[in-house]
C-alpha cells in the first residue's frame, strides 16, 4: 500500500505472523520512488492513498491489521523519529514493539557437519574409484591420481615431473594431437588437463553431462596412450628455463624458495629446484619410461563427481579400467627432515627498499594428535586480521606490510614452522626483534577465552565453506586415500577443534616452537637496514645467483636449453 503525505511517499511493508520475520517489500514502488516525487507523477500510482497530515498518516500506519505494517519513507522527509527507533519487530498477531541490542540476538548453533560420502570401490586389479553424485548442475568431472611425483625424480634431472606434466597433455595421444584436442574440447566447453606434484601426477577432465562420452574417451586416450612429442617437450623446456632466469624477480618468491632449502635441505625433494642443466638433461625417453613404470592400476586413485546414475557410472568405469594391468606397487622414498641449522641468514637483494623476514623450523604431520590444537594456535598467533601478529605488528606498531605464520603440517612429512613478515628496509632489525617478542609472548601468555573462541569459530566457519560442495569433499577423500588417512578424518575435524582448550594451545606452542632452534631468514638490501643483523647472531650470506652450470663444470650461457 502507498501513502502520500504532501509530496512525501511511503511504501507499506506487510509482515504476516504466518511468515515469522520475513519482510515483503513493494519492489515496484521502490524502483519508482524517484519518479513519484515529481509533481507530474506524484498521484499516479494505483492504491495510492492521500492523507492530509503526518498525524493521520501515523495512525493509518499503526492501524491494527491481520499482521503488522512497517512503513518506510521513500522521499527526503522522515515521517517521525519514533519509526526510526524501532530495532526489532516481533510478529505475533497483535501489534507489539520491543527494543533489543543486535549483540543480544541469539545466534543458533552450527548444524552438525555431515558431508555426502562418496562411494568407494576397489577393482580386482587394485585400482581405487570414488563416485560422488551431484545433481545440482548437468556437469561431470573426474581426476586420476597416479602415485609418484617429483620426490622420486632423479636429482640430476630435477624438473622432470614439471616437463612430464606439461608435455603430457599438450602432446596429445596416438589418435589425436594436442592441438586437435584443444580445438575439439574448446568447441564444447570441456577440459582435459594433466599435472604433477611432489607425490603424484594427475590427469583430469570436466564437461557437460551430454558430452561425457566424447570427453571421457579423450581423457582415457591421454591417460593411457601419451606420446610426448619432441616439439612439445622442447617448448616446455624453454618455458621452464625462462622461469629459472626470472626466479629472483620477486622478493617473496626468493623467501619461499630459500625457506624450503633451510628447512628441508637444498638437496631434499622438498627444497631443491630445477637448474638449466637438470632441465636440459631430461629426454623424451625419460618421460616414456616414467609413465610406463608408474602407470599401473594398483597405483591409481580415480574420483568422479557429477550428474550421473551411480549404477550406470560404476558399470562404465569397471569396463573402462578393469582391464588395466597391475604393476609394481609404488614405494615412496624415505625423505629425512633434519631441520634448519639455527642462525641468521641473509640473501642480499640490492634493488629493493623492503625486506622479507621468515623464522623457519620443523613442523608436524597432520596425523599428529596435536594437529588440531596446532591449527587453533596458528589462528590465534598468525592466522588472520584478528591474530596477535597482525594486530600487534601491523595495526599497532605499523611495522609490517604483511605478517602471519605458524606451525605447518604435511600429510606424509612434517611441514615447516614459518613465521614471516614484510617490512621496509629501514625497520628490518626492529621487525626481527618484534617477531622474537611475539614468540616470547606466545610462549608466556596462554590465549584468552575470547581469543580461543574467535579462533575456533573462524576455523570451523571456514571449514564448512571449504567443503560446501560434493567435489570439494571428493577431493579431500582422494587425498586421504593417497596418504592412508582414515576416511572419517574430515568428520572428526569439527569436534576435535571444538574441544581445543587454552591449555592445549599453550602446551603445543611451548612444545614445538623454540626460538633458539629457528633459522632467521632475511631477504633485502642490508645497506638500508636500521641495524646490522649481527645483533641477532652470526650472519650467513646466501648465494641466490642463478648458476649456469653444475658445480665444478665449465659455465655455459645463461638460459640455454
Amino acid at each position: 500500500m502507498m501513502i502520500r503525505v504532501g509530496r512525501t511517499f511511503l511504501t507499506t511493508v506487510i509482515l504476516s505472523p504466518a511468515f515469522g520475520r520475513r519482510v515483503f517489500h513493494d519492489e515496484l514502488a521502490a524502483n519508482a520512488a524517484g519518479a513519484a516525487l515529481r509533481p507530474e507523477t506524484s498521484g499516479y500510482w494505483p492504491k495510492c492513498q492521500e492523507i492530509a497530515n503526518k498525524s493521520d498518516a501515523l495512525r493509518e500506519i499503526l492501524r491494527p491489521t491481520s499482521g503488522l505494517r512497517m512503513t518506510v519513507s521513500l522521499g527526503s522527509r522522515v515521517i517521525t523519529k519514533c519509526l526510526l527507533a524501532i530495532s526489532v519487530i516481533i510478529c505475533a498477531g497483535p501489534l507489539a514493539f520491543t527494543q533489543q541490542s543486535w549483540q543480544q540476538v541469539p545466534i543458533p548453533p552450527l548444524a552438525k557437519f555431515a558431508p555426502q560420502e562418496p562411494k568407494r570401490i576397489q577393482l580386482p586389479n587394485g585400482m581405487v574409484i570414488f563416485l560422488q553424485e551431484d545433481h545440482e548442475l548437468p556437469l561431470i568431472s573426474g581426476t586420476a591420481l597416479i602415485k609418484g611425483g617429483s620426490s622420486s625424480e632423479p636429482v640430476a634431472k630435477t624438473g622432470m615431473i614439471s616437463i612430464y606434466a606439461a608435455s603430457w597433455r599438450t602432446s596429445g595421444t596416438e589418435k589425436k594431437s594436442g592441438d586437435q584436442l584443444d580445438d575439439e574440447l574448446e568447441a564444447i566447453g570441456a577440459k582435459v588437463e594433466t599435472g604433477g606434484g611432489v607425490d603424484t601426477t594427475s590427469a583430469s577432465f570436466n564437461c557437460l553431462k551430454e558430452n561425457f562420452d566424447q570427453v571421457f574417451a579423450d581423457f582415457l586416450g591421454v591417460l593411457e596412450h601419451p606420446i610426448f612429442r619432441e616439439d612439445k617437450i622442447a617448448l616446455t623446456k624453454r618455458r621452464l628455463t625462462t622461469a629459472i632466469s626470472r626466479r629472483n624477480d620477486e622478493i617473496d618468491s626468493i623467501a619461499g624458495r630459500e625457506a624450503a632449502k633451510l628447512g628441508y635441505g637444498k638437496d631434499s625433494p622438498y627444497g631443491r629446484e630445477p637448474e638449466y642443466w637438470t632441465v636440459a638433461a631430461v629426454s623424451r625417453q625419460d618421460l616414456l619410461e616414467w609413465h610406463r613404470h608408474h602407470f599401473a592400476a594398483n597405483n591409481i586413485i580415480f574420483g568422479i563427481v557429477g550428474d550421473f546414475d551411480p549404477k550406470q557410472m560404476e558399470s562404465r568405469l569397471r569396463e573402462a579400467f578393469g582391464s588395466l594391468p597391475k604393476g609394481t606397487p609404488y614405494d615412496p622414498p624415505h625423505i629425512p627432515v633434519p631441520g634448519p641449522k639455527p642462525g641468521v641468514y641473509l640473501a642480499e637483494k640490492t634493488d629493493v627498499n623492503q625486506s622479507e623476514i621468515a623464522m623457519i623450523g620443523v613442523g608436524i604431520r597432520r596425523d599428529n594428535p596435536d594437529y588440531f590444537a596446532v591449527r587453533v594456535m596458528n589462528e590465534i598467533f598468525g592466522g588472520g586480521f584478528s591474530s596477535r601478529l597482525f594486530k600487534n605488528l601491523r595495526s599497532k606498531q605499523a611495522l609490517a606490510y604483511s605478517v602471519g605464520g605458524g606451525i605447518g603440517a604435511g600429510y606424509n612429512h612434517p611441514g615447516l614452522i614459518d613465521i614471516s613478515m614484510g617490512t621496509k628496509s629501514a625497520s628490518t632489525a626492529k621487525a626481527v626483534a618484534a617477531l622474537y617478542q611475539q614468540i616470547d609472548d606466545l610462549l608466556t601468555n596462554p590465549p584468552t577465552e575470547t581469543e580461543l573462541k574467535q579462533a575456533r569459530d573462524s576455523i570451523l566457519n571456514g571449514f564448512v565453506f571449504a567443503y560446501d560442495s560434493p567435489d570439494k569433499v571428493l577431493g579431500e577423500q582422494l587425498t586421504y586415500e593417497l596418504y592412508g588417512y582414515p576416511k572419517d578424518f574430515l568428520e572428526r575435524f569439527r569436534d576435535a577443534v571444538d574441544k581445543v582448550t587454552s591449555a592445549d594451545v599453550h602446551r603445543v606452542a611451548q612444545k614445538y616452537i623454540d626460538k633458539r632452534k629457528l633459522a632467521v631468514l632475511v631477504i633485502g638490501n642490508s645497506k638500508e637496514f636500521d641495524k646490522p643483523l649481527t645483533e641477532f647472531g652470526q650472519v650467513t650470506k646466501l648465494d641466490i645467483s642463478i648458476p649456469t652450470a653444475p658445480p665444478g663444470a665449465k659455465p655455459a650461457a645463461a638460459g640455454q636449453d
